[in-house]
């Protein structure tokens, strides 16, 4: 009998790369491809029309992908520093409790639990004008005398969002900050503390520069998450009023399966994958400068 021509450690990984084959390559390949063809999901045939790079080329003239793209940027930042700030203070505090820690810590996981589709629906419904609790908590305590358009105002509706990002999210940043306070070597506060530095002191200048790899390991987790944004968005105001909160996958998502322009959307999705990993090379570059600064590089 003759020996199997591939080696055993092959064979056995061979059903798991089949899988990620079909699952992930041969998608990803069709993406590509159909980006530089006229593909339509109501023209099958268009899949076989070839036009090079005038898909890319639309996409970065066209003024509604640079305002998506704009609006994206601005939502990653607001809702990042605020998920960053409220982490950070989440995980401090929790850092001091002695009893019941483990709780705490298992509590403060259970936003992330939830899907963002039904966190989505959540906060639509909490910002409803006519039933919405907001509205009902602000008249109630006559803070105002008729319902705030909270998903009718553009501004008002992406500020809606922002918050329904932050209420579900800023749990990560809380839990590595927290891993980060845990493994923090208590030598350097102890020695501070002889010095006489007050706790901000301590905290500014020993605490925050050992945390900042574990909060740019959080940011960058994020952006990718944030960068992607989709359905929260989309269930809250579906980019609207007037793509007034439309971010760059609701309007990629809005050109593949709306207007059937699937092609044209994987040119943007390609555009857009490439921006988010520029932010993903930007905060790994700042983990490198502040792992150099602790003495961590490798």
């Amino acid at each position: 009998m003759s020996r199997a021509l591939l080696p055993p450690w092959l064979v056995l990984l061979l059903p798991a790369i089949a899988i990620v084959g079909a699952v992930a390559l041969v998608p990803l390949i069709l993406s590509l491809y159909s980006s530089f063809t006229a593909y339509q999901l109501t023209r099958p045939e268009t899949l076989f029309k070839w036009v090079g790079l005038f898909n890319y080329q639309k996409a970065m003239a066209d003024p509604n992908f640079w305002k998506a793209f704009g609006r994206t940027v601005l939502f990653l930042t607001i809702a990042l520093n605020v998920e960053m700030l409220l982490g950070l203070g989440l995980a401090l505090m929790v850092s001091k409790v002695t009893r019941g820690q483990r709780a705490l810590r298992t509590a403060m996981m259970f936003p992330m639990m939830f899907s963002p589709i039904l966190v989505g629906f959540q906060f639509k419904f909490i910002f409803n004008d006519n039933v919405g609790l907001v509205n009902n908590a602000l008249q109630s305590l006559g803070l105002t005398d008729q319902a705030i358009p909270w998903l009718v105002d553009g501004n008002l509706a992406l500020f809606a969002i922002i918050l329904a990002e932050v209420w579900t999210s800023t749990s990560v940043f809380a839990i590595l900050i927290l891993a980060g306070l845990f493994a923090l070597p208590q030598d350097p506060l102890e020695a501070a503390k002889v010095d006489g530095c007050t706790p901000l002191q301590s905290f500014r200048y020993v605490t925050l520069p050992f945390l900042m790899p574990f909060i740019y390991i959080a940011m960058a987790i994020r952006s990718l998450d944030v960068a992607r944004a989709y359905d929260i968005v989309q269930i809250m105001t579906n980019g609207g009023p007037a793509r007034r909160t439309e971010l760059l996958w609701t309007l990629i998502g809005r050109t593949a399966y709306v207007d059937a322009r699937m092609g044209y959307a994987n040119a943007m999705g390609y555009i857009s994958i490439i921006l988010a990993i520029g932010f993903t090379i930007y905060f790994f570059r700042k983990l490198t400068a502040a792992r150099a600064g602790l003495g961590m590089g490798d």
